[in-house]
């Protein structure tokens, strides 16, 4: 059975790599691991371009070699959002309040990251209209794209896998992990209801890759 793959991935990173030390992730072994008996036709990564900041200026840097790692996979595409960043003011916490009775608020950077979710959104739901693939897979546990996950499957009456990318860590001899957002959960033909961090080691890329712009190597920090 072919397969598309729909990767989140700020999702992605944030529920499954962040501060561990497997950030370096072949997204190709991650869903061959997870998925070992199905054929992957297509892998869509939905992301943006990251901009450095005072206390991690190296950020974009370490970002351009991930990007550079993945598109030596040949049957991935990285769309891109946006990253925007802006000052704003915001309560303190714990209150603190002025005489009017109004916290008082601190002025701080805000970063988001815009247009993945709904580019995502827009990729599912067009390549099952022209049925691009027998299933699809999204990697995700946002519940904005539960609307559009739903199309494809009552709609267009099309399978779709979801695989909820919070890592299930041993905690005292025992699985923990943070449940599938219900929305996702119910509009999903088939569910992956955490990704196991054992499967996160075999799910690496070799450190030192080379590609037709030379060699390269996973950053140090990673």
């Amino acid at each position: 059975m072919n397969i598309n793959v729909y990767v989140d991935g700020f999702n992605l990173y944030y529920c499954t790599v962040k501060d561990t030390p497997y950030k370096w992730l072949d997204l190709y072994l991650l869903c061959a691991n997870l998925f070992p008996s199905k054929t992957i036709r297509k892998l869509k990564y939905f992301t943006a371009k990251v901009t450095a900041v005072p206390w991690d200026p190296s950020a974009p840097t370490r970002q351009d070699f991930y990007w550079r790692a993945l598109r030596t996979i040949p049957n991935l595409e990285i769309i891109e959002g946006d990253f925007v960043s802006w000052p704003r003011y915001l309560p303190k916490v714990p209150f603190v309040y002025k005489p009017n009775g109004r916290p008082q608020k601190a002025r701080v950077l805000r970063t988001e990251e815009k247009g993945s979710d709904v580019n995502l959104a827009a990729h599912l739901v067009y390549d099952n209209c022209i049925k691009d693939s027998d299933e699809s897979i999204v990697i995700s546990n946002d519940s904005d794209l539960s609307d559009a996950i739903e199309i494809v499957t009552t709609k267009v009456q099309r399978p779709v896998t979801v695989v909820n990318p919070n890592r299930t860590k041993m905690v005292h001899k025992y699985p923990t992990h943070c449940s599938m957002h219900r929305e996702l959960h119910r509009v999903a033909t088939q569910r992956v209801l955490s990704i196991n961090e054992k499967i996160l080691p075999p799910s690496q890329f070799p450190s030192t890759i080379t590609d037709s712009q030379g060699t390269f190597s996973k950053p140090p920090s990673w």
